[in-house]
């Protein structure tokens, strides 16, 4: 690699970390302010926020990428052509094809950081944030310790308390069970403990009462007691069978298809090698995003006023072909024999990249006579 190549991709990855750093910063805070209100909400605490923040971290780099890349490759340029770089190096005898060498391998670069996060960081991410999402919300304990507010930590049933004591000890609690249609039961106790066991957990009330109401003929039952173990395993059934989603799998496992991979997600063969494919077209198009930002910014002459033109079109670009993505991706998802269409996107983006190098070189001896004296 040349010193000019050398210049070239080095300016580039500069660009690209520092945009990188942005752009994970603005989207990552904003999925975060939404996350910690959804779990402070739900009784969590600091550290299990920062924990859910630092998992979704990988999936946000993942999407954020291929944005940085093109926006790297949209800033340098221009700048290099601002301060007539672009107009020396190519009146040196630079074409276009020896330009976007260092802008391939700037895209190699990008396309191997997509690759690891694809295969390897997101699904692990993923599947941390399933199994830890699924923990919490089987948490019987994080949904009653709440005092002094009306908790619903299961359809059809209603949880209040006075207050918590540093022992973990419920004061004044009223729980009312509507799951049966038939009968509605009240429970009120003086206080109550939280009990783990190997059957379950366990609400164990002190000193209290309990009113069943049969809907039918309105007709109340009261009994009082000094101690009642109330079963919470209908709060918490279903943690331990829970499906997973195909975008947690290692890529292998999608490609393959096989028997455990279809019990594990309830998915078919075609939808979860479609899901094996996306991977690898992500890190395609995250290849072809930098060399048609520079095709399109290598058409026309040198202007005082920038590439501002070019810009748009090379942004417009991306955009259609991103959006062609999504379409094949959601194409093949809901239909995983359309895989190969996948590929089309990514295809046409590498294509239309050579098609508008090979442009800017037929062109460059217009764009040279276009110079000033």
């Amino acid at each position: 690699m040349g010193t000019f190549d050398r210049y070239l991709a080095g300016q580039l990855l500069t660009y690209f970390g520092f945009f990188s750093l942005v752009l994970v910063a603005v989207y990552w805070v904003n999925r975060a302010i939404g996350l910690f209100d959804r779990l402070i909400e739900g009784g969590a605490g600091l550290g299990l926020f920062l924990e859910f923040t630092a998992l979704s971290l990988p999936n946000v780099i993942f999407i954020v990428l291929p944005v940085s890349a093109l926006v790297a490759v949209l800033y340098g340029i221009n700048r290099m052509s601002a301060d007539s770089e672009m107009v020396v190096a190519q009146t040196t005898g630079l074409g276009p094809w020896h330009l976007a060498r260092p802008v391939a391998i700037f895209g190699l670069i990008v396309a191997l950081m997509v690759t690891v996060l694809a295969h390897l960081l997101v699904p692990a991410s993923r599947t941390a944030l399933a199994e830890r999402g699924a923990a919490l919300s089987q948490d019987v304990t994080a949904r009653f310790l709440k005092e002094g507010e009306f908790l619903h930590p299961g359809d059809g049933v209603t949880v209040y308390v006075r207050e918590i004591t540093e022992a973990g000890e419920l004061l004044g609690l009223f729980l009312q069970d509507r799951r049966h249609g038939e009968t509605r039961t009240s429970y009120t106790a003086e206080r109550a403990l939280l009990v783990r066991g190997d059957a379950g957990t366990r609400l164990v009330m002190f000193d209290g009462m309990a009113q069943t109401l049969t809907v039918a003929d309105r007709r109340i039952v009261t009994v009082s007691f000094e101690d009642f173990a109330y079963d919470l395993a209908g709060l918490t059934e279903g943690a331990g069978d829970r499906r997973r989603d195909p975008r947690e799998l290692p890529t292998l496992a999608l490609l393959r298809g096989d028997a455990a991979a279809q019990a594990a997600t309830g998915e078919g063969p075609a939808v979860l090698v479609s899901e094996g494919h996306i991977r690898i077209v992500e890190a395609i198009f995250a290849f072809s995003v930098p060399l048609l930002a520079l095709g399109c910014l290598l058409q026309g002459g040198y202007s005082r006023l920038g590439l501002w033109r070019q810009i748009m079109v090379a942004v417009l670009l991306a955009i259609t072909l991103k959006m062609l993505v999504n379409a094949a991706e959601n194409a093949a998802r809901d239909d995983g024999a359309l895989w190969p269409l996948l590929y089309v996107p990514p295809g046409l983006g590498l294509g239309l990249s050579a098609a508008l190098l090979w442009r800017a070189a037929v062109g460059r001896r217009p764009f040279a006579r276009g110079l000033p004296a």
